[in-house]
């Protein structure tokens, strides 16, 4: 974390002021708090293993809250490819494919509480929601240019993805499919995320594109000072990702495949999680 401030300074230097989020010393930056949390993760865990009773279960909260941090570092790394603009398309599912699944499969078998899963993305939804509500309360101007949007707050991020509904649908499988293989719950869990991700954050999308979306609750109303007037974002239009139907079902496919390999890694991630006890 400490080395990403004099790297990021370099770079701006070298290749010019910018707000992308994916730049190198941008995601060193995040590297570095989810490596500290990770190490806040084990040290919990290896407590939280050797007790029970009610010492375990605060142990237990303090592992989901540092967990849902950990879910919210991700998503904001991820968020230029998570914007509503493509939500339409299959390319943000297969982001989330790679990022959310084995997250929420190794909290929730490491911690074993019956809705792990949905409790970290509860945190993390809040977490969202009370930037969206808190944020533009607080008077800002841009300090880069150039400026195209009269900024005169702070500009949140985006109303958090639907992600709760998924995270309850697992956590009711996984209570149900216990004592199945690893790979066997992976297979299952895979589309049961992927569907109801995508079936419920596509017409979610469509209503934070329209008119009753743009207020303080939703915050569609919002830009950015450098987000040109022609801009897919300002227009409340879907950006095509996928020029074809074939692009598109491809790319979900890809992410079918990609929502099963990283619940089957998370799986085994959370079991290793399970054996800490030091």
């Amino acid at each position: 974390m400490i080395t990403s401030a004099p790297f990021d300074d370099w770079w701006h230097n070298a290749y010019g002021l910018d707000v992308k989020i994916l730049s190198p010393p941008h995601v060193l930056l995040i590297m570095g708090m989810v490596g500290v949390q990770l190490g806040a993760l084990i040290l919990i865990l290896g407590q939280m293993n050797r007790v029970s009773g009610k010492a375990r279960d605060r142990l237990e909260w303090l592992f989901l809250y540092v967990s849902a941090m950990i879910v919210v570092c991700i998503m904001i790394l991820i968020f230029e490819y998570e914007l509503r603009p493509y939500m339409h398309s299959a390319f943000p599912y297969r982001v989330l494919a790679i990022a959310i699944p084995g997250i929420l499969a190794a909290v929730s078998r490491a911690s074993g509480k019956r809705w792990a899963a949905s409790i970290v993305i509860g945190i993390y939804s809040l977490f969202l929601i009370g930037c969206v509500w808190i944020l533009p309360v607080f008077p800002a101007v841009p300090k880069l240019g150039p400026v195209y949007q009269n900024v005169t707050h702070f500009i949140p991020p985006e109303f958090p993805l639907l992600l709760i509904v998924p995270a309850l649908a697992l956590d009711w499988l996984w209570a149900r499919t216990s004592n199945w293989k690893l790979w066997q719950q992976a297979v299952v869990s895979g589309p049961v995320f992927l569907v109801l991700i995508v079936a419920v954050q596509w017409p979610f999308a469509t209503f934070l594109m329209s008119p009753a979306s743009r207020n303080w609750v939703f915050g569609t109303m919002y830009f950015d000072y450098n987000l040109r007037p022609n801009d897919h974002y300002v227009r409340h239009l879907f950006f095509d990702v996928e020029k074809t139907m074939t692009d598109f079902w491809k790319q979900m496919a890809y992410a079918l495949g990609l929502a099963m390999a990283t619940t089957r890694l998370g799986m085994g991630w959370g079991n290793w999680m399970r054996r800490i006890r030091r």
